[in-house]
């Protein structure tokens, strides 16, 4: 998707947008081989955008990774219970990546690691209200459980900001849910079914931001973030 050349810069963490934009007056940035100019637009899929000559990239270097994070692995770089890690999973990655948020040792999804501070401050800051959707099997009165789900609920004393609930398909008395939120409690969507008389078979996390579980990674399986998948995620950051 074509962007702004100065918000390219900015959400690749090479500059301030007023300051990409003086790169940009200065000659200092190039379009597919032509001097930039303010206003133009370009798309890291389809253009070389250089500046200085080197080549323009999200991330600056940092490594950022998509895991799906199988059942059975705890969500931690080491376990002093010895159980299996995510980071088990991912040590081959050439860098020391870390798990960005929560997904417990009975769920799986979608994991984002990396390490880069900021973004994880970014992607974990309650202020930035980053979504994360959950698709979730359960037993019980869903009929009643919605209304519940979908209100501010309370948990360890504080309230949720509400849920957005949608409802999938039924299947011999298991039903599929979507669960949509934002704040990252601990369990937080199993103990929200809890209080809402349902229970948990599986859960599985498909969405953080704009960026989706890829359905060709097979349960431990992990790749590099895309250049575009990289810039949605960062999109916050830079707009602020």
């Amino acid at each position: 998707m074509e962007e702004r050349l100065q918000k390219l810069i900015s959400a690749c963490g090479l500059a301030s947008r007023r300051a990409a934009e003086e790169w940009i007056a200065a000659g200092r940035v190039t379009v597919n081989g032509e001097k930039a100019h303010l206003g133009d637009r370009a798309d890291l899929d389809r253009d070389t955008v250089l500046v200085d000559g080197k080549p323009l990239r999200p991330g600056g270097g940092r490594t950022y990774l998509m895991l799906n994070k199988p059942r059975g692995y705890v969500t931690t770089l080491s376990d002093e219970k010895g159980r299996r890690t995510v980071s088990d999973l991912t040590a081959d990655c050439g860098a020391r990546v870390w798990p960005v948020g929560r997904l417990d040792m009975d769920s799986e999804g979608l994991l984002l690691l990396t390490d880069d501070g900021a973004l994880t401050h970014q992607l974990l800051h309650p202020s930035h209200q980053v979504e994360k959707e959950y698709l979730v099997w359960v037993t019980g009165n869903v009929n009643k459980a919605l209304p519940i789900l979908s209100a501010p609920m309370v948990l360890d004393g504080e309230e949720l900001a509400p849920a957005r609930v949608r409802r999938g398909r039924d299947s011999g008395g298991v039903h599929q849910l979507s669960i949509t939120i934002h704040q990252g409690k601990n369990r937080q969507v199993r103990r929200m079914c809890a209080q809402a008389g349902l229970e948990v078979l599986r859960l599985r996390r498909i969405r953080e931001g704009a960026v989706f579980l890829d359905r060709s990674l097979k349960a431990g399986q992990w790749r590099p973030l895309t250049d575009k998948e990289l810039l949605e995620l960062t999109k916050p950051l830079s707009d602020t």
